[in-house]
């Protein structure tokens, strides 16, 4: 799609993606290529030298650590939200890529400061893009590509996947949605993929807590390049605010919890406060302290899950 964003010149520059590329909770790596061979290294790099050609800087999750990154992939809200993962960003020297490819979910690849070539091959067929800024390709599953650059230049891929089931031991399970209209409420999940899921985890044998597991530690798992940083002391909750850290995921079901892919069962009164604090996402330090959580709290605050603040 020529000029799908006519004004796009992205969203920050080689310093900051750099910037990124060092930190030890963000996901990179630099592809070198020397004549027909490719080296990877994967981050976080302590220091980082760009190459005059050939050199190619990737970091993925940048819309976790980047408003505008975020705002970019809210752009692409016509696709459900259960749709879409993330928005990786590569920088890239003339001659700069991670070689020919194949991906097995949609991607959408919108082109930042400078050209990039893309080859593009499916069924024998072969065609060539060069994209210029705001210029969008979009990539179906399966379809082998190769995007090479001319110039130093900035691409953003926004990748819209469904593969949790494969992961789980159901290689068959692959889920597709030809048929799908723009999204109107893209928070919604959608009716096809309710059914995909139905029919394909029909196939396995659970009992309610197996489901409850399954859901609560799945759906409240951290990406796993992200770090928590937890405090080697715990600081006192007593006339402070327990608030939960900005990646922390604490989900319930009854009295049994999900905190970043753990589980723990807290029983009576205790279990209502601590909905309290996973439906506010921060709760009274003397309430939870009443409730006899201090030591569970504890524990997640030297973890990083949990952060503790005077009022």
């Amino acid at each position: 799609m020529r000029g799908a964003l006519p004004r796009f010149k992205g969203v920050l520059d080689a310093r900051q993606l750099i910037a990124l590329a060092r930190r030890d909770d963000v996901e990179s790596r630099i592809v070198e290529r020397r004549g027909t061979r490719r080296n990877t290294a994967h981050g976080p790099f302590a220091r980082i030298q760009s190459k005059a050609r050939d050199w190619t800087l990737l970091v993925s999750g940048v819309n976790l650590h980047h408003a505008g990154a975020d705002a970019l992939l809210r752009r692409f809200s016509f696709i459900p939200q259960a749709r879409l993962d993330d928005v990786m960003v590569s920088y890239a020297t003339p001659g700069g890529g991670v070689g020919p490819h194949v991906d097995s979910y949609d991607v959408f690849l919108l082109q930042g400061a400078g050209r990039r070539r893309w080859t593009i091959a499916r069924a024998g067929k072969k065609q060539v893009y060069t994209a210029h800024p705001g210029d969008l390709l979009y990539l179906p599953p399966g379809w082998r590509h190769d995007g090479v650059a001319l110039d130093a230049c900035f691409s953003y891929s926004i990748a819209a996947f469904l593969d949790w089931l494969h992961e789980r031991g159901l290689p068959d399970a692959s889920f597709s949605d030809p048929a799908l209209a723009p999204a109107s409420r893209p928070g919604r999940i959608p009716a096809q993929m309710l059914g995909f899921a139905s029919r394909t985890l029909a196939r396995i044998r659970w009992s309610r807590r197996d489901v409850a597991d399954f859901l609560g530690e799945y759906l409240s798992l951290p990406k796993a390049h992200l770090v928590f940083r937890g405090r080697p002391k715990a600081r006192r909750m007593a006339g402070a605010m327990v608030h939960l850290d900005l990646k922390t995921q604490l989900l319930y079901s009854g009295t049994r919890f999900f905190i970043n892919g753990e589980a723990v069962t807290v029983p009576g009164r205790a279990a209502a406060v601590l909905r309290h604090l996973a439906d506010e996402r921060c709760a009274s330090g003397d309430e939870l302290a009443r409730a006899r959580l201090g030591r569970l709290l504890s524990d997640w605050q030297r973890r990083g899950y949990v952060s503790v603040e005077r009022q």
